[in-house]
């Protein structure tokens, strides 16, 4: 081989590198992740009956799903879902008084670095909406009826994607929402929770 045929050689080798990361993020790729998630609300949410009642709101973990559109290079609108979480709510010194299942769909836009790479951190930021729902009560307020408004909110998320074969990878994940929600008892405002809760997930990620 003469020089000009290795150095047209070498310049396709190049050119096929340097094309080869656009290929597997172009805009319309689509990604299905399937886990579980754990939310986990911040110890301090909130009081309510004029400040004399402090909150706890317990943690939970159920399976969710994601999908995420590349709408160019690295950057991805991602949809999270799941089937409903279920959380205990104490008073400090009273102990139950009830509970709540919530709904908490989220939009995020992400950017991913390193998507060649054996790990491929992201990061993203979005709308929560936070639907609450089958409220419960017992103990000191059973008998009576527990409301928690629904909820909108700001949203946070980072991840690690480690890429298993051309098409999946194990992504583990912490998310943060803004979710506060007002608190009624028998139709009368008495407080707002505030949950604003970290939320630890795994998954198994498939690119098509």
């Amino acid at each position: 081989m003469n020089k000009r045929s290795q150095r047209a050689a070498l310049a396709a080798l190049a050119l096929a590198c340097l094309a080869q990361p656009a290929l597997a993020q172009q805009a319309g790729t689509w990604t299905l992740g399937v886990g579980a998630h754990q939310v986990s609300p911040k110890s301090d949410n909130g009081t309510v009956l004029g400040g004399t009642a402090q909150l706890e709101i317990g943690d939970d973990a159920r399976p969710t799903i994601t999908f995420e559109y590349f709408v160019h290079g690295n950057v991805g609108i991602e949809v999270l879902a799941a089937i409903p979480f279920e959380h205990d709510i104490d008073v400090v010194g009273v102990g139950r008084v009830g509970s709540t299942k919530h709904l908490p769909p989220t939009v995020s836009v992400q950017y991913h670095f390193n998507s060649h790479g054996v790990v491929s951190p992201f990061v993203g930021v979005g709308l929560n909406y936070t639907a609450f729902f089958s409220e419960d009560t017992r103990g000191a307020l059973a008998g009576t009826k527990l409301k928690l408004k629904d909820s909108w909110g700001p949203a946070a998320h980072a991840g690690l994607d480690f890429p298993l074969g051309d098409r999946g990878a194990i992504r583990v994940d912490v998310r943060w929402m803004d979710i506060d929600s007002e608190v009624q008892l028998n139709g009368v405002k008495i407080g707002t929770a505030e949950i604003d809760p970290l939320t630890y997930g795994i998954a198994y990620v498939w690119t098509f």
